[in-house]
């Protein structure tokens, strides 16, 4: 087919036209530097002229949708300056015919035999009387060539060569620019050392290590609290804060010690600013969690002025939400958010930090259309903040719609989401999907029942339920392949060993998580973790209990630790501890010991094969037991009978 490509496209582009989106074919492409940045080299058929993409548009070329030879069109993209020559900076494009022969000759854009016409900085294709000469005669009978000067420069001439003659050059335009002359704004200040012109406002998407001078316009989504900081190069204080611009582009921004100082007071979260001259690093994605290569670092050069007006045009919070169902298949530690009803709210419980401050922690439930709850952990200030709020509502018979912004996922017991310092809660926000997740609970979603991924276990039954007899553990070798198998068994204990049943652990937090490795006496009545290096005078009391379970086929050893011993003995570690060695009343602790004995429970376990020196074992770990439901356990073997008959 016929393919026209816009004429002069790449002059229009270069002179600054950023709203011609046209028709230009691709001749190159290139993969540069370690970051995964493709490089172009685009053609309108006479000029051509190198380009870079957007790296949000990488998979465009990893699955070929654009190729050498390529027709696409430029719906968006910018024109910089990068190793002192024009790149084209393309932030989106749509492929019109995927595969094509080269089409024309394409020189390089300004080079001296290029047949493009220079574009001036407004696109147009006139001749600029105030900056430009321009030899517009054209050669008629063999006259002499004599130039035509539009300029204020009378003693410039153009030098002609020899060889341009009436038949071998019948229409000759030979473009000379004079010095540059500065524009009047800049006139009679001096010796120019830089630029001092206000920079153009680009997109997130379009930043790059390789601009010198860039703007970009945004609302700020989150900031962080000041942090101090220790390594090689001393001690320090540090911020972050995350910008939304209109084009749905997001980038971390960060600030150390002056400059702390100098910007913290005025970052707003909501507030949209104008920030220019900061530097681009790559993005530290073990803290970043957006979706960005380049993260901003602000120096004493940096400004960051506040926008009076609002700018509807930048949304208040960019959400990129995922069903509670795809969660269950997530990776361990990765970001998400996720929105949800919450369901149930537990009380908030304190929990000692690492550097001997108390914080506090609360668990709730959320859950969503897709059949599936998951248990949410709020640490800190938010427990008492919105996690309040939310336990007030429930109490009133409201479930509350809650969108959490980059929660973190952890795979302890199925899967879970924690809040980090970075996590934003949103109670009931003026959204569409929560809208429509509110209209599906109103209209029968709170008695659909659903399923934790977080317990992963729902007595009764459920489709993610594997149940075995004690015997087929060992007949089908379970626990022995690179993961850990996860069954349901119907079982009675029928032995604990009592003379280790729980241990002295650390209650200081590290990040998010308890430290809980064993302390040691320091002293008459401290404790000390090697773990933390620090002393305390409380220490935690956790479950390590051994426990015997038989079922009709069998019988095996398995270690409970802290929820799951408290569901079986009933009490906590800590009670059972102090009756023992501290009280010393032998009685009720054999009382409380044996009244759990020759219950039956159905254990959720996890079985994997572990290395003890160059000894293979099995380690079976209960982490749910439940007393029995016999009534919904009745309907899963009349199920299962049912199934098998047919």
């Amino acid at each position: 087919m016929p393919v026209n490509l816009t004429p002069n496209a790449i002059a229009a582009v270069i002179g600054g036209d950023l709203n011609l989106k046209p028709l230009v074919q691709v001749i190159d492409i290139k993969l540069i530097g370690t970051q995964e940045r493709y490089r172009f080299m685009v053609s309108d058929g006479v000029s051509s002229q190198h380009a870079m993409i957007s790296s949000q548009l990488n998979d465009r070329i990893k699955t070929n949708r654009v190729q050498i030879g390529s027709v696409v069109q430029l719906t968006e993209y910018i024109c910089t300056v990068l190793q002192n020559r024009q790149v084209i900076v393309v932030l989106n494009m749509e492929t019109i015919i995927l595969n094509c022969d080269i089409i024309g000759n394409p020189k390089p854009y300004g080079a001296p035999n290029s047949d493009a016409p220079n574009a001036l900085p407004n696109g147009s294709f006139q001749q600029s009387a105030s900056n430009h000469m321009t030899l517009q005669n054209p050669i008629h009978n063999g006259q002499n060539i004599r130039p035509t000067f539009h300029s204020e420069r009378p003693n410039v001439r153009p030098r002609l060569h020899p060889e341009s003659s009436a038949h071998n050059a019948p229409n000759i335009r030979t473009t000379v620019q004079p010095p540059y002359q500065p524009p009047p704004h800049y006139k009679n200040r001096g010796p120019i050392m830089k630029n001092d012109a206000p920079a153009r406002i680009i997109p997130i998407n379009a930043l790059n290590p390789y601009q010198g001078r860039w703007a970009i316009k945004a609302r700020v989504t989150a900031k962080g609290d000041p942090r101090r900081y220790n390594n090689a190069k001393g001690d320090g204080k540090v911020f972050s804060f995350d910008l939304l611009d209109s084009e749905g582009g997001e980038i971390r921004v960060t600030c150390f010690n002056a400059v702390l100082d100098r910007f913290y007071d005025i970052i707003e979260v909501g507030r949209v600013y104008l920030i220019s001259k900061g530097s681009l690093k790559p993005a530290q994605k073990n803290f970043n969690h957006l979706k960005n290569d380049w993260e901003i670092t602000l120096d004493a050069s940096s400004t960051v002025d506040l926008c009076p007006d609002e700018d509807g045009s930048i949304p208040a919070q960019n959400f990129d939400f995922r069903p509670i169902s795809e969660i269950e298949n997530a990776e361990s530690n990765s970001i998400v958010d996720v929105i949800g009803i919450v369901i149930s709210v537990n009380p908030s419980v304190p929990i000692m930090r690492k550097n001997g401050m108390e914080t506090q922690r609360r668990i709730l439930n959320l859950k969503d259309w897709s059949g599936k709850s998951v248990e949410l952990t709020l640490w800190g200030d938010v427990c008492n903040r919105e996690g309040q709020k939310l336990e007030e509502m429930l109490a009133s018979g409201f479930s509350p719609v809650l969108a959490v912004k980059a929660g973190k996922i952890n795979d302890f017991s199925g899967k879970s989401v924690g809040t980090i310092h970075s996590t934003q809660l949103f109670i009931n926000p003026e959204i569409s999907d929560a809208l429509t997740l509110r209209d599906w609970f109103d209209r029968g979603g709170k008695d659909t029942a659903s399923v934790s991924i977080s317990k992963d276990f729902v007595p009764g039954g459920t489709k993610n339920e594997i149940r075995k007899t004690i015997s087929q553990i060992k007949d089908e070798g379970l626990g022995r392949s690179d993961k850990p198998d996860w069954v349901t068994v119907m079982a009675t204990i029928s032995f604990i060993k009592t003379d280790s049943f729980c241990y002295t652990a650390c209650p200081l937090m590290i990040g998010d998580r308890q430290c809980n490795k064993k302390v040691s006496r320091s002293g008459n009545r401290g404790w000390q973790c090697d773990r933390c290096n620090q002393e305390f005078e409380e220490c935690d009391y956790r479950y390590l209990l051994q426990a015997q379970i038989q079922d009709h086929t069998g019988l095996t050893w398995a270690t409970a630790f802290q929820e799951t011993g408290e569901e079986i003995l009933g009490c906590s570690a800590k009670e059972l501890y102090l009756l023992k060695y501290e009280e010393q009343d032998d009685s009720r602790f054999g009382d409380i010991v044996r009244s759990s004995i020759f219950n039956q429970f159905l254990f959720k376990l996890k079985i994997k094969e572990e290395t003890y020196g160059d000894e293979q074992r099995v380690k079976i770990t209960i982490v749910k037991a439940d007393k029995v439901n016999y009534s919904s356990d009745s309907r899963y073997m009349l199920d299962m009978i049912s199934k098998y008959s047919r």
